[in-house]
């Protein structure tokens, strides 16, 4: 797909790896909408980087943990920009819970950690099928973990999340088919992200020295893949891990 004119949603935009998905987007052509929950001056600042590459951009404020607003932001999205093309499920929430500590694990945290990671995701590619079905296809992109793909990652919550996002790309690669592709990124550890920069030097040091390449990923890395999801004509349902090796090593 020619992304030239085309619209995309981006949610967790206003952080390091939806800001970097945002200008690749762009840079390919797409005005992009702005997914932000709380952080409006992130936000702001990614829609001036879009700005700034000759592309439209709005915010849409959206708690996607919060299924009231989700139709509603969608369908704000698509007015805003014009249409609606390409979905980035990048948003999520995570929290660090060491997998023996089952007792901390609450089902509060068990909820929200699903509620934002499986179940909004699901809503937002639903609510945006409904406009892109009327476009004549268009792309979904999940941004999952390799926590996802096994045992690992800050918290079984989290891991378990990102496991039920891949199989739910692949079951939306299904019934979306065969105008809506819908596939997946799984990143490693992000070099860059300000989760990567609270970790300890010695911890990053480690994640590198234990990948085949001996180097994490970057933003760049990701965001460039994502493009290539969405530019893809004849690919769907495919989970790309991306990092640096880590996972089969």
């Amino acid at each position: 797909m020619d992304l030239r004119g085309h619209g995309a949603l981006v949610t967790g935009g206003s952080g390091d790896l939806g800001t970097a998905i945002s200008r690749a987007l762009a840079e390919a052509g797409c005005d992009i909408a702005v997914g932000y929950v709380g952080n409006r001056d992130g936000a702001a600042k990614t829609c001036r980087a879009v700005e700034g590459l000759g592309r439209r951009a709005c915010m849409v404020q959206l708690d996607q943990s919060d299924p009231t607003v989700i139709d509603r932001a969608v369908g704000s999205a698509a007015q805003e920009i014009g249409r609606l093309d390409v979905l980035v499920n990048n948003a999520a929430w995570n929290i660090g819970i060491p997998f023996p500590e089952l007792d901390k694990l609450t089902t509060e945290i068990w909820d929200r950690v699903f509620n934002t990671n499986v179940r909004g995701p699901f809503q937002l590619a639903r609510a945006a099928a409904t406009h892109m079905r009327k476009q004549g296809g268009g792309r979904i992109v999940n941004i999952a973990s390799v926590a996802g793909l096994r045992p690992g990652g800050s918290s079984i919550a989290y891991a378990s999340s990102k496991a039920a996002l891949v199989h739910l790309t692949r079951c939306l690669a299904v019934a979306l088919a065969p105008d809506i592709t819908v596939n997946c990124v799984a990143p490693g550890l992000i070099e860059g992200t300000r989760m990567a920069q609270r970790l300890p030097p010695a911890v990053v040091e480690g994640a590198r020295q234990s990948v085949v390449l001996r180097r994490t990923s970057d933003m760049g890395d990701i965001a460039r893949q994502v493009v290539t999801f969405c530019q893809a004509d004849s690919v769907t349902g495919q989970v790309l891990v991306v990092d640096g090796g880590m996972h089969f090593h």
